[in-house]
């Protein structure tokens, strides 16, 4: 055990565990860490715990969950195999440990130069650019209660915004300015399903609880036929199990 990472109030499951332990709950961003580790599951036979924990609660702003990430944020990746254990913080930035340690034949990542930039490139512009704006569409859609002209005012700017980026993905999928449609964001020809889908597709599936209509998505249909190409994926069903990944409340 790390003295600096783990305190007497510190879930024993956490303070205990070997390998690789995620702390997780089953929102967009603890999806995508959920995901890839299903999918390197069904490649090589990754191993992992989890502890789950109730954000609705504050779990993540106590000082035990701080040591880990100084920001407060779910997920957390914990690596057991380093001394001292080696907290990952950041979705994007858990992906790619995932890659580097868990993944030698790059499954979900490129060999390639390249297309390793691109899928970087798209995998951080959601990540800046997407999930940002999503998040706070949710929130003034859903969480926020005061019912006054500046929330409507922000949930309209944030649709907006939510909307652009669609837009971006859209002209990706689409093939608008190569003339050949892709599969998938990032790689050569069609693209290759990597970690810069895997860091996207659980914020976009999740369109209609922001509030979107069908008529909002009507310009994106490239971008709603690969949120169901990624979505039939058994790994991807694995990775969003409400039954798995959802703390008991």
């Amino acid at each position: 055990m790390s003295s600096s990472l783990y305190i007497n109030v510190t879930p024993e499951e956490v303070k205990n565990a070997k390998g690789l332990h995620l702390i997780t709950m089953n929102t967009p961003n603890g999806q995508k860490v959920q995901i890839l580790l299903e999918e390197l599951k069904d490649i090589y036979g990754t191993e992992w715990t989890t502890t789950l924990i109730n954000i609705m609660t504050n779990e993540q702003k106590n000082e035990w969950f701080l040591r880990l990430d100084p920001n407060g944020r779910i997920p957390v990746l914990v690596d057991n195999t380093q001394s001292p254990p080696f907290p990952v913080m950041e979705t994007s930035a858990e992906l790619l440990y995932l890659l580097k340690i868990a993944d030698k034949n790059d499954t979900f990542g490129f060999k390639d130069e390249l297309e390793r930039s691109q899928c970087l490139q798209w995998l951080f512009f959601w990540h800046g650019s997407g999930g940002p704006y999503q998040g706070q569409l949710n929130h003034f859609n859903k969480f926020a209660k005061e019912k006054i002209p500046s929330r409507l005012d922000a949930i309209e700017r944030f649709k907006n915004e939510t909307l652009r980026v669609f837009g971006v993905l859209e002209i990706q999928l689409s093939g608008k300015f190569t003339g050949e449609p892709r599969e998938y964001l990032a790689g050569n020809g069609k693209g290759k399903y990597s970690v810069a889908d895997i860091g996207t597709w659980p914020w976009i599936k999740t369109w209609e609880f922001s509030g979107l209509t069908q008529d909002d998505m009507k310009p994106f249909p490239h971008v709603m036929k690969w949120i169901d190409r990624i979505a039939s994926r058994p790994a991807v069903k694995r990775g969003i199990d409400g039954g798995k990944y959802q703390p008991k409340m």
